[in-house]
């Protein structure tokens, strides 16, 4: 008989400092997707580059949902990154539709390079498409395109490596003033991130970014909230109510994320009504003009006695783990976890069958 349901292949691990992270968020949509609809197969991506069936969730998966860890391995049955996201193998042949759901964060995976190689396979799947996913990853080019589209947002100087010289830290320190944030541009989970109090600190904070990528972004140090809004659709998407992060550190790093779950999350944000309404009206645009598609976590600074809302940042590919704040805001909304993973997935078919009407065969 041919088994109808989807095939639902998850795309996990990477070769970005966020491959940790992706382990995790996979473990938990596995666990979370409802078998009757997916006929499931995990392909994990190792640090080097290598696809692979990851045979040993896969096996696990097939005892039931509870034997998963909290962490999958990416590693297993090697196999070629096109056969992978092919919309027949590996999988049954008669299944009527495959999805790939690319759960990979950073460089290499959330910026354009696998969206790439999904729309050459012509296979439906979850998230923003090459320019949006792209867009979004580059953090200075986001900022160009948010200022460009009167997105408030803080100060910010973007350099690339070879711009970067002995005078630059106090140049910036002068410009922006103290303290400030240094970020990689393409790097997400705040991963090289460094709060710089001083100019020796900024020297410090710049060097260290460096080696996750080749631009920069210095920006001011806003004294505000630190609101959040997930959105969810395509030609006609909506937000979520807005989330708080009260961070547990000096700021919310990587750790504070992700490994001591220090920080907390108040959903719904107390705002009043109007600025509700206001952040979420900038999240959707936010959202569109950087040309998001499926999902994305819209990040903002509230300066209540200043400027208002500043946009921060946009990510397209947001954490499932169980303390991440996307799935926490929708389900705040009234959307249920599972609910959550089966509307991703209609919006990936949604988005290919209106792409196909588009493409010159």
């Amino acid at each position: 008989m041919t088994d109808s349901r989807i095939n639902l292949v998850v795309v996990f691990g990477g070769q970005s400092a966020e491959h940790d992270v992706s382990c995790t968020t996979a473990a938990h949509v596995l666990r979370a997707a409802d078998p009757a609809k997916y006929r499931i197969t995990p392909i994990g991506i190792s640090r080097d580059g290598q696809w692979a069936v990851a045979t040993g969730a896969q096996q696990l998966l097939a005892r039931g949902p509870e034997a998963l860890p909290g962490k999958l391995v990416a590693a297993g049955e090697a196999i070629a990154p096109t056969a992978a996201v092919s919309p027949a193998a590996p999988f049954d042949p008669g299944a009527t539709v495959t999805v790939v759901v690319p759960l990979l964060h950073g460089p290499l995976g959330e910026d354009g390079t696998v969206q790439g190689l999904l729309e050459l396979a012509d296979v439906a799947y979850v998230g923003s498409g090459v320019l949006g996913s792209a867009l979004a990853m580059d953090k200075a080019m986001a900022k160009q395109v948010a200022a460009g589209n009167d997105i408030p947002q803080a100060r910010y100087v973007a350099l690339r490596a070879h711009e970067v010289m002995p005078s630059t830290p106090a140049a910036l320190a002068e410009q922006l003033g103290l303290p400030v944030f240094v970020k990689p541009a393409n790097m997400g989970s705040s991963v090289g991130v460094s709060k710089a109090k001083t100019v020796e600190a900024l020297r410090d904070a710049i060097e260290l970014a460096l080696t996750y990528d080749e631009w920069v972004i210095v920006e001011e140090a806003i004294r505000g909230r630190e609101i959040e809004v997930a959105v969810l659709g395509n030609l006609e998407p909506r937000a979520s109510v807005p989330g708080e992060i009260v961070p547990g550190a000096e700021f919310y790093d990587y750790a504070d994320k992700y490994l001591d779950d220090g920080s907390q999350a108040e959903i719904p944000a107390r705002l009043t009504p109007t600025q509700t309404d206001e952040v979420q009206r900038l999240a959707l645009q936010a959202f569109k003009v950087l040309r998001g598609e499926g999902l994305a976590r819209v990040d903002f600074f509230l300066e209540e006695d200043g400027r208002g809302f500043l946009f921060n940042e946009m990510n397209t590919m947001p954490g499932f783990t169980p303390i991440s704040m996307y799935p926490k805001l929708w389900i705040a909304s009234g959307l249920s976890y599972r609910d959550l993973i089966d509307e991703l997935v209609r919006l990936a078919i949604e988005r290919h069958t209106r792409r196909r009407r588009n493409t010159t065969l």
